[in-house]
């Protein structure tokens, strides 16, 4: 897959297929999408395109752009389309000066004078330009002008996996990762780089990689004790995760700690992917150390016979 950041170094394609969003998730839904883009290339003999924007509109548009978090950083969702066999990203830095531009502007400035759009694949809630002014009426009205063709996935055919990125979302803020995970059609991860922590770990039979993510804007599960898929240097080990304040020992802010299982290398500075495969419990305050290291030992059972 070719990666275009920004439209500046960008030339028209001789038979672009193109398909445009966020793709926050790149859950079942997009993919529903991505097969029907890179079907419609393939019988054509043209090349899938597909446009996202960085960052997501919502952080430079609404007022709430604090409280949003995504499914996926830039990066995971570079590998995620590439996976889908996407053959070009293009990646605009979106701006409150792009946001302004009509539909109009938008289809003769991106679409066709710097992509080459022959045909445009979209959903059927997919809107573009000011105000969102643009979608698939607008331009089936106008296609015999603009020189391209556009189809449009099918309502049902996109909710028949009855998935959203807000569902996900709100799965995930629940600890439902049951769901979320079907709904993304793979395990929900965090990556990031393994950083020093108090180190507690260690005194009660528990050391544990404490997780700093790589992007602040990435969604975090809810506070309680996974099972986990760990990834590290090209290879998998399982563990148990904790998201919380650790309420025991009189935690001050929220941390991300994984006991990796049957591991025992220094790993501080060195990056890893955790994969969620199972909500364990919620996180709670033992009555000393004693109790939670009872406990853990019960997790850790637990996240083993899961993760067989």
């Amino acid at each position: 897959m070719l990666i275009h950041r920004g439209l500046d170094e960008l030339h028209p394609l001789p038979n672009a297929v193109v398909t445009s969003g966020t793709f926050d998730g790149v859950h079942r839904g997009h993919q529903t999408i991505l097969a029907r883009l890179t079907e419609v290339a393939r019988a054509s003999g043209g090349e899938s395109v597909l446009i996202t924007y960085w960052p997501h509109p919502r952080t430079v548009l609404s007022n709430d752009s604090m409280d949003l978090k995504l499914l996926t950083t830039l990066d995971e969702k570079i590998d995620l389309l590439e996976q889908a066999g996407v053959d070009h990203l293009v990646v605009i830095p979106f701006t409150r000066a792009f946001s302004e531009l009509s539909s109009a502007e938008y289809i003769r400035q991106v679409l066709i004078d710097k992509i080459g759009t022959r045909k445009l694949v979209i959903g059927y809630d997919h809107r573009f330009g000011r105000d969102r002014e643009g979608g698939f009426d607008y331009i089936q009205a106008h296609q015999n002008e603009y020189g391209f063709g556009v189809e449009e996935i099918p309502r049902q055919d996109i909710e028949a996996v009855g998935v959203s990125s807000s569902r996900i979302r709100a799965a995930l803020d629940a600890g439902q990762i049951d769901i979320a995970n079907r709904l993304l059609g793979r395990p929900y991860s965090l990556s990031g780089t393994v950083v020093k922590g108090r180190q507690l770990g260690r005194t009660i039979g528990f050391p544990t990689a404490n997780l700093q993510v790589d992007d602040p804007v990435k969604l975090i599960p809810a506070n309680g004790v996974y099972a986990v898929d760990v990834l590290y240097a090209g290879q998998k080990f399982s563990g148990m995760l904790n998201i919380g304040f650790r309420p025991t020992v009189a935690g001050t802010h929220q941390t991300i700690e994984t006991y990796i299982f049957d591991f025992d290398k220094d790993i501080y500075g060195e990056h890893l992917t955790l994969q969620f495969r199972a909500f364990l419990r919620p996180e709670q305050k033992f009555d000393g150390l004693s109790a939670l290291v009872s406990q853990l030992k019960q997790d850790e059972a637990a996240a083993r016979k899961l993760l067989v």
